[in-house]
């Protein structure tokens, strides 16, 4: 099952555009769900020649072939080079300078030049932007000059899985295609075939998103995952300063971009579930580590658990900033362990 079997619904409303496209397009939905998969299929297949009657790509095309070895002249993928870096592409960094985090005002402004040439063959030229609430606000206003002029032929798609970052004109310039979150049996199938063994359990902790399923099914984001556990579940008995030293040496040995954000994101889930079980609700996301939130969940007080949620997107917005991460986890994990200590 490839990702547009997985997204049927999305994929048929996509394939719908193809008549009468926007000048811009964008696709939102929770993290790990495959929507930047879905968006770059549906750029392929508006530049292959010859799609087939559900809007795939032929495969054996010219423009097909220059998609494959990345050189399609009508194609292109604005990204952080950080991402680009995780995916393998090589990407000039400048020596020890750290690759971007962000899509650069640079990077926009060289678009100048491309959009107004013509297309090869007289056919869609497409400009990818993922994720697009990596444009800081200079950035996104430049963006924003040739949203507000459409060159004819030319599609923007902007993939976010935080919309309400982008600028409100941003937002207003494109037409809006929410992707759902799969539903849990065709997600469970999808992740069975693609070899990760108890779907069902990985599926839940990813929060219903296949594709982080796959990650944590296999890999590097565990060891990410099993130290902020291993620190969180120690509720009243966790020694902030310890736990921050742990979690800062694995954060800093992380090859994969913006892991102390990814930490947050992780807690934020952890505090959900520790919410909802002490409200006697059942877990969305730590199913296995049911018996044990109970447990944390007696000695503390639900109004703490919600007004340190709260808190966490404060904490969220820090992370994204150049800052001191031993400092800011000392200080995540001393506001964690003084909900227990209210009890």
């Amino acid at each position: 099952m490839n990702i547009t079997e997985l997204h049927s619904e999305t994929w048929a409303q996509l394939g719908a555009r193809r008549k009468q496209l926007p000048h811009a397009l964008l696709i939102s939905g929770q993290r790990g769900i495959g929507k930047f998969d879905l968006a770059r299929n549906f750029a392929e297949s508006l530049l292959c020649e010859s799609p087939t009657a559900d809007s795939q790509v032929c495969g054996i095309c010219a423009a097909c072939g220059w998609l494959a070895q990345g050189n399609h002249p009508d194609f292109r993928l604005l990204q952080p080079d950080a991402l680009a870096e995780e995916e393998g592409d090589a990407v000039e960094t400048g020596g020890k300078k750290k690759p971007s985090q962000q899509i650069t005002i640079d990077q926009v402004r060289a678009l100048d030049d491309y959009l107004h040439v013509g297309t090869h063959r007289n056919g869609a030229r497409v400009i990818l932007i993922n994720p697009a609430e990596a444009m800081n606000r200079s950035t996104a206003n430049s963006l924003l000059k040739s949203l507000e002029e459409p060159i004819a032929n030319t599609l923007f798609i902007l993939v976010s899985s935080e919309k309400e970052r982008l600028l409100p004109t941003i937002r207003s310039r494109c037409q809006a295609l929410p992707v759902p979150q799969p539903a849990r049996k065709r997600a469970e199938l999808w992740l069975l075939q693609a070899g990760v063994s108890d779907a069902a359990h990985w599926l839940a902790l990813a929060g219903g998103s296949p594709l982080l399923a796959v990650e944590l099914g296999s890999s590097e984001e565990r060891v990410l995952l099993d130290a902020l556990i291993a620190e969180m579940s120690r509720g009243s008995s966790l020694d902030p300063l310890a736990a921050a030293a742990n979690l800062d040496r694995v954060i800093k040995a992380e090859k994969r971009p913006a892991p102390l954000k990814r930490m947050i994101e992780w807690s934020q889930k952890w505090l959900f579930d520790l919410t909802l079980a002490s409200e006697g609700l059942p877990l969305r996301y730590f199913l296995s580590q049911e018996l044990l939130l109970q447990r944390l969940a007696k000695s503390t007080d639900s109004a703490d658990l919600l007004a340190f949620n709260r808190k966490t997107l404060q904490y969220k917005m820090q992370s994204e900033q150049p800052l001191n991460s031993r400092l800011f986890l000392e200080e995540f994990f001393l506001s964690y362990v003084a909900l227990f200590q209210t009890s």
